[in-house]
Order: C-alpha cells, then sequence, then structure tokens
C-alpha cells in the first residue's frame, strides 16, 4: 500500500537547490491531495559573523521581509502548480533541529522533502550538512531530492 502523506514539509534556503527542491515537493503534495508547508529558517547568528559584531532589528527586519517575499512567490508558484492547501513559514534559529524535529511536531509534518544539499564542499566540511543531520534526526520520513547531472 502507498504512503498517503496529510502534512508535507519543504524547507528553502534561497540556493539554487531551492527550485528542483520545491518541484519535487510540489509534485508529491498534489498526488496526496495535501497540506504543503514551506519554510525558510534564518540563522541569525549566521549575520552577526557575516556583517561583525550584533546586528541591528534594521537589518532582521528587512532580511526577513525579503525571505517572506520570495516565500510569497514560492508559495504562488506551488498554487500555480495545483496545491491547494499552501502555508509559508519563516522560523529563526540552528536550522538543523528546525529542520528535522521542532517544526514536524509543531506542524505535525509526515514528509520532509529537502534537498542533497545548498552548501559547497567547504561549507558542508566546516559546518556539515543540514540534510545529512536531517536524515538521520528527523521524527518523520524524509525524501531527499539530488540535484540534476547534466547528461
Amino acid at each position: 500500500m502507498l504512503q498517503q502523506y496529510k502534512n508535507i514539509l519543504v524547507p528553502v534556503d534561497g540556493s539554487k537547490a531551492t527550485q528542483p527542491v520545491l518541484e519535487k515537493a510540489i509534485e508529491v503534495a498534489k498526488r496526496n491531495k495535501t497540506h504543503l508547508d514551506i519554510l525558510n529558517v534564518l540563522e541569525v547568528n549566521q549575520f552577526s559573523d557575516t556583517y561583525g559584531g550584533a546586528v541591528s532589528g534594521d537589518v532582521i527586519y528587512k532580511l526577513s521581509q525579503d525571505v517572506q517575499d520570495r516565500l510569497d512567490a514560492l508559495k504562488q508558484q506551488a498554487i500555480n502548480a495545483g496545491v491547494t492547501d499552501v502555508s509559508i513559514h519563516v522560523r529563526f534559529g540552528n536550522p538543523k533541529p528546525v529542520i528535522a524535529r521542532e517544526f514536524p511536531a509543531d506542524h505535525k509534518s509526515e514528509l520532509i522533502v529537502i534537498g542533497s544539499t545548498g552548501l559547497t564542499a567547504v561549507e558542508r566540511l566546516m559546518v556539515g550538512s543540514v540534510t545529512n543531520y536531517v536524515s538521520r534526526s528527523a521524527i518523520c520520513d524524509v525524501l531527499i531530492v539530488k540535484p540534476e547531472t547534466n547528461k
């Protein structure tokens, strides 16, 4: 018997992996006639490193506004593709536990659709892959979308 998912989570980070991951999540959501959550996790301490020291509320507000605008566009893309029940979310914190456990627990996610990586090889080495962590620690099923290779 095929698994029927009622709540699907697709975390996005704005990398080039976002588009194929979202398309796969839309495909699965349509097949299951289900709810789709699109999530972006902002790691505030990453901005303090980038901008040196404390980050002002104005910078965080502008950043979260930009993310909200991108998520609105992704939500519209899902609706245009035929997904009837879509929500968008911005969370602050460490993406690993937020994606693997916290958000799925809060929203009863049954499947996480995530890209194999949004990081460069050096970034993966330094901070570890969010996908690797999520695949090992998630409280629900995980579908890992591989990047398309040039054939």
